[in-house]
């Protein structure tokens, strides 16, 4: 197992997850991606190495993490973006990510999308125009690799360069991947 440290760049969740999923460290496990929105796009989550405060959540308009498994054992999670990265045991990440969710307006209650990781890998489009202001600026500055540039999927509506909203969007079915809310996920997870 390779003890290099995985790609990373704050505010690009999508873009570190897909380097993620070909790391040699998790090249052996069952990979699957993790979209985290909602309708609102206001999806609360603890636990954020970005939030004013350790015990405070954060909102996200959305989020992307990597759910593995090798063989024979449970799923685990890599969030690259929370205070104890991972990877660690899924069940406990949900439960210390989104359990006080319940405690907010319904409107920050997460939804999620469920993609094979090698899909996600051949059809991530995104030429990062969600991270640029209306002048052009990069919102962050932007990570070091190119962007990345899959292949449309079959079911791509058409080609304007990105397809990162139909990942984001947690209720369109007729897209890449599982839908799921919270206790769906939880169920899905504990099997």
């Amino acid at each position: 197992m390779s003890d290099e440290s995985p790609a990373y760049c704050p505010f690009y969740c999508e873009e570190n997850v897909w380097q993620l999923c070909a790391h040699p460290r998790v090249a052996t496990a069952e990979r699957r991606v993790l979209f985290i929105s909602n309708a609102e796009r206001r999806v609360a989550m603890w636990g954020q190495r970005a939030a004013q405060h350790p015990h405070m959540p954060i909102v996200w308009d959305y989020h992307v993490v990597l759910l593995l498994r090798d063989p024979g054992r449970r799923w685990r999670i890599w969030d690259l973006d929370a205070l104890f990265p991972g990877p660690r045991s899924a069940v406990r990440w949900l439960r210390t990510s989104f359990d006080l969710a319940g405690l907010l307006p319904a409107r920050y209650a997460p939804r999620f999308r469920m993609i094979e990781g090698d899909d996600y890998r051949r059809h991530l489009r995104s030429d990062r125009r969600h991270m640029r202001l209306p002048d052009g600026t990069a919102r962050q500055p932007p990570p070091p690799w190119p962007a990345i540039l899959g292949e449309p999927p079959a079911c791509a509506r058409e080609d304007d360069g990105s397809n990162l909203e139909r990942f984001i969007d947690t209720r369109d079915p007729g897209f890449l991947g599982q839908l799921f809310d919270l206790a769906e996920l939880r169920e899905w997870l504990g099997r």
